[in-house]
This record gives C-alpha cells, sequence and structure tokens, in this order.
C-alpha cells in the first residue's frame, strides 16, 4: 500500500497546509462573513479597475489592433479555471481547419532572458512558463510569451504568417483589442463571494461576464456553455510510452502529484478513472528539483500534463501524466474559425 505523503513527504514534497493565501481563497467560496471587513479595499480595486478600464474605451491609453483576428481566453477570477486546455482544444481543431494559429502567454513565473520570448523546441519552463511550454509541445504551434500582449503579437508576426491570434489568458489586458472574449469559469466555484480582490476572487465585477461573446464552464455538462474533458491516456515521463488511462494498466494505489491551482478537481479525475489516489500537492506553477520526489521514489506516480513539462530526468521510470483534451461547444468553435472563414 502506498504510504500517506502527509506522513512520509519531507521538505518541499510535503502536501503544502493552506498558509494565508490558501486561508484567503477558502474564505472567498466558503463566504467568510469578515471578508465584509476588506470592502473598503475592494472599493479602492474596483474603482482603480474601472478607471483603468475607462482609459483604454475613451481612447485616452493606446490600444493595439492586430492585422488578424484575436480571441482572448481568459476569466475573471483569480486562480485556475482550466483555460489551457481550452486553449489547447481551440488551437487543435483550427488546425484541422487548415488555419494557421498563433499564441501569446504572459508565461507565468518565467524569468525570459529577453523579452518578448519565442518558445521553440529548446525552451525550459524556467524561459517560458509551464503553460506555455505545454501549448508549443501539444500543438507545435508558432507562440511568444511577454508581459506586454501587444508586444507579444508584434514579435509573433513579425517573424511568422498566422490567420489568427489565441492570446492564452489577458482578459483584463485591454492595451490588445480583441474580436472575440471566451472567459472560463469553474461551474462548482463560480464567482465565489461576487467580491473584488481582496474580499473575493474576482479580478473584475461580475457584470463584466455580460460583455464577453462566450462563458464557459469547466465541468459542466451544458452542451451550450460547458466544458468537459476526457482523459486520453497515461504518458511516461522518460521514454513516452502510452497506456490506457485505467488502474489494471498501471496499479490502483498512486501518488497524484499536482502544482495546480485546484489539485482536489485532480484527484477527483484519477477517482473517477478507478485509481485510488494519495494527493502530493504542491503550490501553483511550483518548480520542481529532484528533492521533491525523492519521499516518492518506487511509488507509481501520476501528474497533470503541465506539471510533466517541468519534470522530466526528475520524477524517475515510473512516473506517468494524464493526457486529456477538452470537449469544447461545436458554435464556440465555429464563432472564433468564422473570424478567419466568414
Amino acid at each position: 500500500m502506498i504510504a500517506d505523503q502527509r506522513k512520509t513527504a519531507t521538505g518541499s514534497a510535503r502536501p503544502p497546509g493552506p498558509g494565508l493565501r490558501g486561508g484567503l481563497v477558502q474564505a472567498w467560496y466558503d463566504r467568510a462573513w469578515w471578508l465584509w471587513l476588506l470592502r473598503p479595499l475592494e472599493w479602492a480595486f474596483r474603482a482603480a479597475a474601472a478607471l483603468r478600464r475607462g482609459l483604454y474605451h475613451r481612447g485616452l491609453l493606446k490600444v493595439y489592433r492586430a492585422p488578424v483576428p484575436v480571441v482572448v481566453v481568459g476569466n475573471i477570477t483569480v486562480g485556475g479555471t482550466g483555460k489551457t486546455p481550452i486553449v489547447l482544444a481551440l488551437v487543435e481543431d483550427l488546425q484541422q481547419r487548415g488555419l494557421r494559429v498563433g499564441v501569446v502567454s504572459r508565461g507565468y513565473g518565467a524569468r525570459p532572458v529577453s523579452s518578448p520570448h519565442w518558445v521553440n523546441d529548446s525552451s525550459g519552463p524556467g524561459e517560458c512558463g509551464d503553460e506555455p511550454l505545454l501549448i508549443h509541445r501539444r500543438t507545435a504551434c508558432p507562440l511568444v510569451v511577454a508581459a506586454d500582449r501587444p508586444r507579444a503579437v508584434r514579435a509573433l508576426l513579425a517573424r511568422t504568417a498566422v490567420d489568427i491570434v489565441i492570446s492564452d489568458d489577458g482578459l483584463q489586458h485591454y492595451a490588445l483589442a480583441r474580436d472575440l472574449e471566451i472567459a472560463v469559469l469553474d461551474e462548482q466555484r463560480g464567482t465565489g463571494n461576487g467580491f473584488c480582490l481582496p474580499a473575493g476572487p474576482l479580478r473584475e465585477p461580475g457584470w463584466r461576464l455580460r460583455t464577453v461573446d462566450f462563458v464557459l464552464y469547466r465541468g459542466s455538462a451544458d452542451q451550450r456553455c460547458g466544458v468537459r474533458y476526457a482523459a486520453d491516456c497515461l504518458v511516461n515521463l522518460a521514454s513516452g510510452e502510452q497506456r490506457d488511462a485505467a488502474p489494471a494498466a498501471l496499479a490502483r494505489e498512486v501518488v497524484a502529484v499536482a502544482g495546480i491551482g485546484q489539485p482536489a478537481q485532480f484527484t477527483a479525475s484519477l477517482r473517477t478513472l478507478g485509481f485510488a489516489p494519495q494527493l502530493c500537492a504542491f503550490a501553483d506553477h511550483h518548480r520542481y528539483s529532484a528533492a521533491d520526489f525523492a519521499p516518492l521514489a518506487g511509488q507509481p506516480i501520476i501528474m497533470t500534463e503541465k506539471d510533466a513539462v517541468k519534470c522530466a530526468g526528475l520524477a524517475g521510470s515510473n512516473a506517468w501524466y494524464l493526457k486529456i483534451s477538452a470537449q469544447l461547444p461545436r458554435h464556440v468553435i465555429d464563432a472564433v474559425a468564422a473570424l478567419v472563414q466568414p
């Protein structure tokens, strides 16, 4: 039987406690009463966000409009809502239609030598971030990372010809004009208590959702706005071997390694597939080292694909990632494709 990771893991491999940030996030979704004490700070945040948004909309701050259509896939809440699998599904479907797709991203946590950074086969997660690296490896699409989104798009278009640009996140980056907006929410969490930062999880007031073209809900079965995830297979980090995403192909008891915003959802997915996972959680965008996996030696490990791009050569020969595919509503993909093919 796999040992309980809460007892055996040491150092950075120990699942972290909720901490200040984790406690605050939990309070947002538990609608803790004391968050009302933060409302004065929230009002100041709302005012600053409204001022900034207004300056862009009135043309007082410069907005860059690309010569090709731009689609933004983002959210209005802090934390992971499953944007990257949606970007992947969108890019792959557009590519199957014969369209040339480029992607720009902030590259959260990256420390590139220069910016903008052109992601290529030799890029590492430290240079471009884990999510951009995952997108590039899965789709081979041209991808540029920069905190300044207009600068990223200019760099992309300067080096390659694309029919459409997808911005991974960036709903609040109004310096980049967009032709279509997709906001992603977690079906269970929604908008939390409905407050903006720091009293709640919202980056912008909830009414912002009424202005986007599509709102998609992760985990929803609704055919118009739901996004479901299909488990494709298990992929070995060391060899690239693929196996069925089932206990019979590996083991029932596994260690679930997750450095994502909502690790509990990953273990829930594994349980749905029949596994009995013991969670070993890390902070979102964690920078892994061999020491993180030392307490897990000899145990079968399953991690997310986002984590896997940072763990090659670190996790051992019995480490696998769960390859998944997001299933998007067809009318959403058709609307994006129509920007290029009316």
